[in-house]
């Protein structure tokens, strides 16, 4: 069975850093666009971050500059590196793998990352 494990998540105050893991089983992530996507309460699931199996990547406009996606193939891992953290932040972040070359996706439970004093 696939599994996709967040793990980073937390409390932190407004300025603060975090990053964020992924860590994959029974795929491997090299053949895979990998992303991060958050949801709010009482709000939709939005994308946050994007970054392909060649290492291009794409941010939503209200992390650019803040947050940086990153990925180790080898250790079959994807990573969110969030500063200058905001209370607007604050959501259950999710991982979302998709395969290059079928319809294959799949997300993963979700860490909580709270913002605030």
């Amino acid at each position: 069975q696939v599994q996709l494990v967040e793990s980073g998540g937390g409390l932190v105050q407004p300025g603060g850093s975090l990053r964020l893991s992924c860590a994959a089983s029974r795929i491997r992530i090299t053949f895979y666009n990998m992303g991060w996507y958050r949801q709010a309460p009482e709000k939709g699931r939005e994308l946050v971050a994007t970054i392909t199996s060649d290492g291009n990547t794409n941010y939503a406009d209200s992390v650019k500059g803040r947050f940086t996606i990153s990925r180790e193939n080898a250790k079959n891992t994807v990573y969110l590196q969030m500063n200058s953290l905001k209370p607007e932040d604050t959501a259950v972040y999710y991982c979302d793998a998709r395969a290059t070359r079928s319809t294959d996706n799949y997300w993963g439970r979700g860490t909580q990352v709270t913002v605030s004093s």
